[in-house]
């Protein structure tokens, strides 16, 4: 993905688009901060794809586009069978749909979600910018200290903010399919070392997959610091480097308390 592209697999420059104004910060977290509460309860549905109707979009997630020459993945909510399911179908294309939303990982350090991915393209590593392609992505970004942003990250921000219009958070937590690289594999963005992809799984077809991490520990390991709130969830497919084609449904997604 190019510098445009990758905001889409950075999820809250989504998921803040339509919240930026000239006097607004360096950091669209900044603004989700100030605006939103934080979620309370036993656990939080960041996504219930499964209570949502067939053929509408899931209520309070946003398309983001990641420019105008960019073909955008089709998201559609369908019947999977085993319930309601997000479906996303990437043919070349590369977009991300996302919710804004407020959340203490240091209350709820666990997120729970499945996928099932039905086609993928045949080579896909994060460590590597050409194959950086994913039929499969859960997108988590966090507000921060802006003051330790260095001037590379700052002029990044700057320069994302000038080709979109959109703002970024000040880091994103992306976990990722790949089947050429290891489960485990830690690896930065091209463009940006606030952007850390973590691989969990690959070469997993035709099957759901239920995933269980641990938000704070995976912050830690790919940031070295503790993450401060987090303010947006997203999905991400995109084969805009392969031109190839890529199917995946999104079950829920729960972040809940340690046990």
């Amino acid at each position: 993905m190019n510098i445009v592209r990758i905001g889409a697999a950075l999820a809250c420059a989504a998921a803040v688009a339509g919240c930026v104004h000239t006097a607004e910060p360096l950091l669209a977290s900044t603004a989700i901060v100030a605006e939103f509460p934080l979620q309370s309860g036993p656990q939080v549905a960041a996504a219930r794809f499964s209570a949502e109707r067939v053929g509408t979009p899931p209520r309070s997630w946003e398309p983001f586009v990641v420019s105008p020459s960019a073909k955008p993945t089709h998201y559609r909510l369908i019947d999977a069978n085993a319930g309601v399911a997000l479906e996303a179908t990437a043919e070349g294309a590369a977009s991300g749909l996302y919710r804004r939303i407020r959340i203490d990982p240091a209350r709820y350090p666990v997120v729970e979600w499945r996928w099932r991915v039905l086609r993928a393209p045949a080579h896909s590593d994060p460590r590597l910018p050409a194959r950086d392609d994913s039929p499969a992505r859960l997108v988590i970004c966090f507000h921060g200290d802006v003051s330790r942003l260095d001037i590379g990250e700052r002029f990044t921000a700057q320069m994302y903010k000038s080709l979109t219009g959109s703002r970024l958070p000040y880091a994103m937590l992306m976990y990722v399919w790949a089947n050429d690289a290891p489960v485990e594999t830690v690896a930065a963005s091209n463009y940006t070392s606030k952007i850390q992809m973590i691989v969990v799984d690959g070469g997993s077809v035709g099957e759901w997959r239920e995933f269980r991490r641990n938000i704070v520990e995976d912050y830690r390991r790919a940031f070295g610091e503790d993450p401060w709130d987090i303010v947006a969830v997203g999905v991400m497919s995109d084969t805009d480097n392969s031109r190839a084609q890529a199917r995946t449904l999104y079950g829920d997604i729960t972040l809940r308390p340690e046990k």
